[in-house]
């Protein structure tokens, strides 16, 4: 057969793996040569990690799977009735079998003119931005005489108080008190401002009560302002409104929404509010025998409960879906339903604080922090990433030095 994947993050590449070396023809299609490790990209927002560190080119990843071949391309939609995947340069692409895990991009609730004022974190462009952002509004602070606007540019707002805000404030509010420390003379970085902001009641509303109230105590240790229950209403380039106050800031990042990427409308199909398809029990996409969706694209529910867009669950989507498929003898064949293993969910606040929820099982602080870093090495692609980032993180650990602050 003829197996198409749409899409080289985590779900795409561990169906793509398991179908390595059958009898099947595979081909990866994806808009980037490179497969990213997004739950570190805050880290090359913020200096401390290289987007090398954290990506992988996705002919390499295969390079030992004969039958497994790529392209680079963006796919413009999906012909069903010939059963062809056309992209962005006019090509098209026959299947036998269709598989869409593009993942998701974030949301600004209806104003998507604030993109341009605050940057999201799903790519290694929105990283660069971010750190780019960040690191000239120190510099133009230090050449600024007024205070005022000093205030100003040391100012960053972080929207939204999941794991991506949470780990965002964090770890730039390390940058400013340790990394930067000493290194300028008409400002102290140490003093600079850093304000998460979160409608919601609490932070980390995925997470059990006390490990969120645990991450806000140690947000605020490290000078982070946590406003609840409050919501931006307007933005521009110098700051933001949050319900009736102004805030003046030189940096802002949105974290505070997702929503799949438009695979949805390649096929017609009408989706929840947040553009999931709706698929069956082995991931098939309902209406569709031969087409399936993996991973933030999918409206999977497990338990009466849809499944969180989380890199463990698309792996483990990909995984059982590349098995299945591996000894398909033809096109819609009914596979095994997936079931997912729920194996912990953590986030990192800072400098020996972080959280880990196993479900029954809870972890906090130095011993959580530890195995986050582990799990987190082990995750990464290959052998040659997990050195480079645990020699990265080790010298980080004792100089609290970032190396990658470089402004483009």
């Amino acid at each position: 057969m003829r197996i198409v994947v749409v899409g080289g993050g985590f779900g795409g590449l561990a169906c793509a793996k398991a179908l390595g070396n059958s009898p099947h023809q595979v081909l990866v299609i994806d808009k980037k040569n490179f497969n990213l490790f997004q739950p570190l990209l805050y880290q090359v927002a913020t200096g401390a990690l290289s987007p090398a560190d954290i990506a992988e080119p996705i002919r390499r990843v295969f390079k030992k799977y004969r039958n497994i071949s790529t392209v680079m391309a963006e796919v413009e939609r999906v012909d069903t009735a010939t059963s062809h995947v056309v992209t962005s340069d006019g090509r098209q692409y026959p299947y036998d079998v269709l598989i869409l895990a593009t993942g998701s991009r974030y949301s600004y609730f209806g104003h998507d003119d604030w993109a341009q004022h605050a940057t999201s974190l799903k790519t290694v462009e929105d990283a660069r931005l971010i750190r780019t952002r960040l690191l000239t509004a120190f510099e133009r602070a230090e050449k600024s005489t007024d205070p005022e606007e000093q205030r100003r540019l040391t100012t960053t707002v972080v929207i939204g108080g999941g794991p991506t805000g949470v780990e965002m404030a964090g770890a730039i509010a390390e940058l400013g008190r340790w990394t930067l420390e000493g290194e300028f003379r008409n400002i102290n970085p140490s003093s600079a401002r850093v304000i998460l902001v979160e409608g919601g009641q609490r932070l980390l509303g995925q997470f059990p009560e006390k490990l969120a109230l645990y991450a806000q105590r140690e947000l605020e240790n490290l000078g982070v302002e946590i406003w609840l229950k409050r919501r931006v209403t307007e933005m521009d380039a110098s700051g933001v409104r949050v319900d009736d106050e102004r805030v003046p800031a030189g940096t802002i990042v949105w974290g505070a929404g997702v929503t799949a990427t438009p695979a949805a409308q390649w096929l017609g199909l009408e989706t929840d509010r947040t553009g999931r398809i709706p698929v069956e029990a082995d991931l098939s996409v309902v209406g569709f025998p031969g087409i399936y969706a993996l991973g933030d694209i999918t409206a999977f529910t497990q338990d009466d409960k849809f499944l969180p867009g989380l890199a463990q669950v698309a792996k483990q989507q990909g995984r059982h879906l590349g098995e299945g498929l591996r000894s398909a003898t033809e096109p819609g064949q009914k596979l095994a339903p997936f079931r997912y293993h729920d194996r912990g969910n953590t986030a990192v606040i800072g400098r020996h604080a972080a959280i880990f929820d196993f479900g029954r099982h809870r972890m906090k602080g130095r011993l959580a922090w530890l195995l986050w870093a582990i799990v987190h090495v082990y995750l990464l692609v290959n052998a040659e990433k997990r050195a480079l980032v645990s020699l990265q993180w080790l010298w980080r650990y004792i100089t609290k030095a970032r190396g990658v602050r470089l402004i483009p």
